[in-house]
């Protein structure tokens, strides 16, 4: 597999159009509010962009809104641990995504119905322990969600991902500047 066929997701807080321009056409974006408000002009704008150059755009912890916005789906932060969004009725293309940190948190995130689990972090990132590629092997072995690895990917350990079962690879820093190809 070559770094090509790895699934990118990138982390945005903001809507900068010549940014985003300028990314790999096949990168799917995730919007995540810092300060818990979302922004519905600049979401609408994102969305409107988004559908315009047909990047996936994924809105985070508001399935509700996702749904309504008709965005491609949602994204459960590892910290959202309500099951209150598995009553809503999903469209068919509505895809719901999550991450975890540990155990606990990907059962929990299996519980939720959530089919693709960021792991994170994988490498060593800031002052987080990884999971480091050996360590995630009980999680290789569960077929019942499929992994993206989050934190720490980098330009020098990105290559340690194609001989993993992750699908794809997500973060903010490494996609700040032009981003993997």
């Amino acid at each position: 597999m070559h770094i090509s066929k790895l699934k990118k997701y990138y982390f945005i807080d903001d809507f900068n159009p010549i940014h985003l321009k300028d990314l790999d056409k096949n990168i799917t974006l995730i919007w995540r509010s810092k300060d818990n408000k979302n922004d519905l002009r600049k979401i609408f704008e994102l969305a409107k962009f988004c559908k315009k150059n047909r990047i996936e755009l994924f809105l985070s912890n508001n399935v509700k809104l996702a749904l309504k916005l008709k965005l491609n789906g949602a994204y459960i932060s590892a910290y959202n641990k309500e099951f209150r969004f598995n009553s809503f009725n999903l469209k068919k293309n509505f895809k719901m995504l999550g991450s975890a940190h540990n155990l606990f948190e990907v059962n929990t995130k299996k519980m939720q119905n959530i089919k693709e689990i960021f792991i994170s972090p994988i490498f060593k990132y800031k002052n987080r322990s990884p999971f480091g590629i050996h360590k995630c092997r009980f999680f290789f072995d569960d077929q019942s969600y499929k992994k993206v690895a989050l934190g720490g990917v980098n330009f020098n350990n990105i290559n340690l991902l194609l001989i993993t079962k992750f699908i794809g690879l997500a973060g903010i820093s490494l996609f700040k500047k032009k981003g993997p190809k």
